[in-house]
């Protein structure tokens, strides 16, 4: 006989949801939450974003998150219909490229489409694929998706800082994309080890859901900024008063504890470049503009990444690279005067951003002749 002992009945049903609750949590471990991000109320509900999310405060509606297909989704580029008469331009960069300090319209990708740029017949439409953070590996994570959007040209602007080898898995984009990276390097065949201890791989109990319910909430949360950045147009903060780019630097020659007497050469990811420009689409490399000090130390370094020796040899490097390769290439490092820097030796001001703009739409109107 059935007992009516109502305490019996809800400690069956306590029970029970307790084994329903641990069967959902350990279940998810078969659920691929980077797939959640692909749901998006972005380019539909919300205009999509001119570029990726990024940032950790409230009051820019953004946040940093580590889900590509979460980024993506919320960009333009996923909701752009490509047109017939669209040449489609990606860029692909760090900070500079994304646009610290910048509203977007101020941005490389933003001056480029401001103005009607013709190239191979078509209209020239950028789309801004920069990320702050300096690594090429980063940038080949985010080109080698970036591909299924069909790119007529692709431009990826970069620095020397995003060369050394120490630099190549520190960015948190690529730490927490571990599968991802390691099939990058696989097919691409790379010398970067895909065991090393700074790609986060995930045990199967931190992929339960609730171990994963930060990166959950993290997708909630940039659908949430949505509706506070549509109607705002602000996805960063713009500080009145901020700290200027170093001008007066350390009497100090190393680069990445290098001196003048080790060969640059034999500790730069040359093969990471190399996939970076391998894919089938026309590719422009930019060496991107970098402030040139004139204060105390700057005969011996251009300004805080870089002791001149450093610098002046990668210069050489990466011109006879693009020679022997046949590579476009733009080596604009000393384009844009010291005073139109913001906060770093490669954030650029509106105006140094033109300059920018005016050289690469100069190149981009190159590339069918």
């Amino acid at each position: 006989m059935e007992s009516n002992n109502p305490s019996i009945n809800i400690f069956r049903v306590v029970i029970k949801a307790g084994i329903l609750l641990a069967l959902f949590n350990f279940a998810f471990i078969f659920v691929k939450s980077e797939s959640l991000g692909k749901i998006s109320l972005y380019n539909s509900i919300f205009p999509g974003r001119e570029r990726f999310p990024f940032g950790e405060t409230r009051e820019s509606y953004n946040i940093s998150l580590f889900n590509l297909d979460a980024m993506f989704a919320s960009h333009v580029i996923a909701g752009a219909e490509k047109q017939r008469d669209e040449l489609r331009v990606i860029l692909i960069g760090d900070s500079s490229v994304w646009g610290t300090l910048l509203t977007p319209d101020q941005t490389l990708a933003g001056q480029l489409n401001s103005d009607i740029i013709t190239a191979c017949g078509k209209k020239v439409k950028a789309y801004n694929l920069g990320y702050p953070t300096i690594s090429l590996t980063k940038d080949l994570l985010i080109l080698d998706q970036a591909m299924e959007y069909q790119p007529d040209l692709v431009i990826v602007l970069t620095t020397l800082e995003a060369m050394p080898r120490d630099k190549q898995l520190e960015s948190p984009l690529v730490a927490n994309n571990a599968e991802r990276v390691q099939e990058i390097i696989a097919n691409h065949q790379l010398l970067t080890n895909p065991n090393d201890p700074a790609l986060i791989m995930p045990s199967k109990q931190k992929q339960t859901f609730v171990s994963q319910r930060r990166a959950l909430a993290d997708l909630l949360r940039l659908q949430i900024y949505g509706s506070l950045w549509s109607s705002t147009g602000i996805d960063q903060v713009y500080p009145e008063n901020y700290a200027r780019a170093q001008i007066d630097l350390d009497a100090d020659i190393e680069f990445h504890n290098m001196t003048q007497s080790y060969e640059l050469s034999d500790v730069l990811a040359i093969d990471v470049l190399d996939s970076l420009l391998s894919f089938d689409v026309p590719t422009i490399l930019v060496n991107e503009p970098m402030l040139i000090s004139g204060g105390i130390n700057s005969d011996i370094r251009y300004n805080f990444f870089y002791p001149r020796w450093a610098y002046d040899e990668y210069r050489s490097i990466m011109q006879k690279y693009a020679e022997d390769h046949g590579k476009l290439y733009l080596d604009l490092w000393d384009l844009v005067p010291a005073d139109e820097f913001t906060n770093s030796a490669i954030h650029l001001t509106p105006h140094g951003e033109s300059l920018l703009a005016y050289e690469v739409a100069e190149k981009i109107q190159t590339v069918c002749k």
